[in-house]
């Protein structure tokens, strides 16, 4: 079994033993890993670029592991195998982003 599989099927299971999946629709799930992604940039909000290299290290951990777990099971949900989809987007990302005319540059792909 695969790493993100065994991750999944942890999530699943402490989801089910609270019967939370009713509360786990789509739109729940989205509107949650967006709030958790806000919760991970409140970590860094009013930090210069040194402080926020230094934030809460354990606080961080936390955000993160919200964020992931939720995006975890909303591709559950929707039955996507999480590596896939992940390689996928690189793939099409490499596409839009050739090493050529992106390397070392920020700027979107639609103005290299």
């Amino acid at each position: 079994m695969s790493e993100i599989k065994e991750i999944i099927e942890n999530l699943i299971h402490f989801r089910d033993a609270r019967d939370w999946q009713q509360f786990h629709d789509s739109k729940n799930l989205a509107t949650a890993i967006s709030i958790e992604a806000a919760e991970l940039n409140e970590l860094f909000l009013w930090k210069d670029l040194e402080d926020s290299e230094k934030v809460d290290r354990e606080r961080l951990k936390e955000e993160i592991a919200d964020i992931l777990s939720f995006t975890f099971l909303l591709a559950e949900k929707h039955g996507f195998d999480v590596k896939d989809i992940v390689l996928e987007k690189i793939q099409k990302n490499s596409d839009k982003y050739p090493v050529e005319k992106a390397k070392g540059t920020a700027a979107k792909y639609t103005e290299l």
